[in-house]
């Protein structure tokens, strides 16, 4: 060991000893001047240089604990302010029976137009498979023969059918009403 390595270990050996009285106390000005103040011992000339650094490092540090414990401060009041959200309990508003107004607004909207249509199955293609297609061609569903046409409304499937013919056009004759719980699960 060099007198060097010796001075670096006694110095952090000084400054461990220093943090551990701080007790969460940012040092002061002072505290740190007096640090480098204490001779060093041992020689080893040109220690110019490195005691304007650790004065450098010293003030670094410093005024990153100020900041910290300005922010824990911070923290804390903000912790303080804060309350857990109360929720007014609806359920009895729910069930109770609604006023004519709301009746006559749910009414306003029974007559927006949906989009349905019934589908009897999907299948991709590639562009070059779809510019091959001519009258006459075939193209293979991913539904066998027999399995129920799906309804959608507004692209939402709500519905599986049969088809039917009523007076020469395609129908649906539902068989299977998709519940609300299984059209909520389809959106995740």
């Amino acid at each position: 060991m060099t007198p060097d390595d010796i001075d670096q270990d006694k110095l952090a050996a000084e400054w461990a000893a220093a943090l551990d009285d701080q007790d969460d106390k940012p040092a002061s000005q002072n505290d740190i001047d007096a640090l480098f103040d204490q001779p060093s011992g041992g020689g080893g000339g040109g220690g110019g240089g490195d005691d304007a650094l650790a004065a450098e490092w010293a003030s670094a540090l410093a005024d990153e604990e100020e900041t910290s414990i300005k922010s824990e401060r911070n923290q804390e009041a903000l912790s303080r302010q804060s309350a857990k959200a109360k929720f007014k309990d609806l359920t009895q508003e729910a069930k109770a029976q609604r006023p004519e107004a709301i009746r006559r607004d749910l009414d306003f909207i029974l007559d927006i137009p949906l989009d349905v249509s019934a589908e009897l199955g999907r299948t991709k293609l590639l562009i070059n498979e779809l510019l091959q297609l001519g009258q006459g061609s075939v193209i293979e569903l991913n539904k066998l023969a027999g399995e129920p046409l799906e309804i959608y409304v507004n692209g939402k499937l709500v519905a599986r059918g049969e088809a039917v013919v009523i007076n020469e056009k395609f129908g649906v004759r539902l068989t299977d009403i998709i519940s609300p719980i299984e059209r909520v699960k389809q959106l995740a």
